[in-house]
């Protein structure tokens, strides 16, 4: 296929734009480098260089022969929308192209208009260039498993049935998010199910967990080729965010009781989940919704496996438990049901002491470009 890639240049934008061209596809990427920007505004830069979109595509065709196009430009800008749909005419669209970290949204009035305008105005031109110029093309939208937030129920893949009075409806799974980032992912399935009602569209919809690690198949020992890596409090996951922590030895950041549980994937996995559902699409009039995650763990299960692998690897790694920056539950229940992708094929890489050990030891190799001040900040969410 055709697959256009809106945010290519992302930690995991351009990882999928390599793993779809070794898969056969077609690939072009769009991106304004809003996260660049961010981290350099922020002093939050990402552990190591990494090269700009169109240097990574000549890096990517020489190292395999598979080419890439690169779009430079803003996706609220309808001009540039129109301009890149009727140049490469997608057969699909990948949309990962939003302010991704839940901390930033918080981080003051500037950041949070910054969030809603970036993420709905481009989720709202992508949904009106597929009804103008690729009507049969399917969008796959990157969600988060935050969407749900942590009810005392099970978690079903996005739609729940209900029965009130005698009568049976069903209804999206009600949504309750623990941030700003968070509330435009929801206003984006909101967005979607709108127009696949009014335009028969077909999407799906990725509820996605945190994700973690640097390497994948197609950049093995290929440091150019590497994605952003951030640890900051800002724009790191958490498990990214401890392995640096572990490297540097400072103590790993725990907030509140620690209890706090989510479910993970490995970045190997993010890529084959986005694969498997561009290539079974939904049918036409149907938002398809997937929770793309393979385990789950408490923030305190993360930190206990961290320290462990690192002190076997002779860091001196300790934990420490801090007031919580955050509104959320600390202990909750969590059961997510996460079958859909399982059953089209996915092959999880799960969260081993010999994955953990990798990544700390290629972040071991970059220690020196550490910068301690960015790993907490304390953005607050009250």
């Amino acid at each position: 296929m055709r697959i256009l890639i809106l945010g290519g240049d992302g930690y995991l934008g351009w990882p999928t734009a390599m793993h779809l061209t070794a898969a056969g596809h077609d690939v072009a990427v769009v991106d304004n480098y809003l996260r660049r920007r961010i981290c350099t505004e922020e002093n939050v830069e990402p552990l190591f260089i990494v090269p700009d979109l169109h240097e990574r595509a000549k890096i990517w065709k020489a190292d395999s022969g598979y080419g890439i196009q690169v779009f430079i430009g803003d996706l609220m800008d309808w001009e540039f929308v129109e301009r890149v749909f009727k140049e490469f005419d997608p057969e699909a669209i990948l949309h990962y192209a939003e302010q991704p970290a839940a901390p930033y949204s918080m981080l003051n009035r500037q950041a949070a208009m910054l969030t809603l305008e970036n993420n709905l105005k481009v989720t709202a031109n992508v949904i009106f260039a597929v009804r103008e110029f690729c009507p049969k093309a399917q969008i796959v939208k990157i969600g988060t498993m935050g969407e749900y937030g942590t009810p005392n129920i099970d978690i079903e893949e996005g739609w729940l049935e209900v029965e009130h009075k005698g009568r049976q409806q069903k209804f999206l799974y009600p949504r309750q998010a623990g941030s700003l980032y968070h509330t435009t992912k929801i206003m984006d399935t909101d967005l979607l199910w709108f127009y696949v009602r009014m335009w028969n569209l077909k999407v799906t919809d990725l509820m996605q967990g945190p994700v973690y690690g640097l390497t994948t198949y197609e950049n093995e020992s290929k440091e150019n080729l590497y994605p952003f890596f951030n640890y900051d409090e800002l724009f790191g996951t958490v498990i990214n965010r401890f392995v640096v922590q572990a490297v540097v030895g400072y103590p790993l950041t725990v907030y509140g009781k620690g209890g706090q549980t989510r479910g993970y994937l490995n970045i190997k996995d993010t890529l084959q989940c986005v694969r498997l559902s561009l290539e079974n699409p939904a049918p036409e009039g149907e938002l398809r919704i997937f929770n793309q995650f393979v385990e789950t763990f408490t923030v305190n299960e993360l930190a206990e496996k961290v320290q462990k692998v690192g002190n076997q690897l002779g860091l001196k790694v300790t934990i420490k438990k801090i007031e919580n920056p955050r509104l959320e539950a600390e202990e909750h229940y969590y059961n997510p049901a996460h079958t859909g992708l399982m059953d089209m094929g996915l092959e999880p890489h799960l969260l081993t002491d010999e994955v953990l050990a990798q990544m700390l030891e290629t972040v071991i190799q970059y220690r020196d470009n550490i910068n301690e001040e960015a790993i907490f900040r304390g953005v607050k969410w009250d």
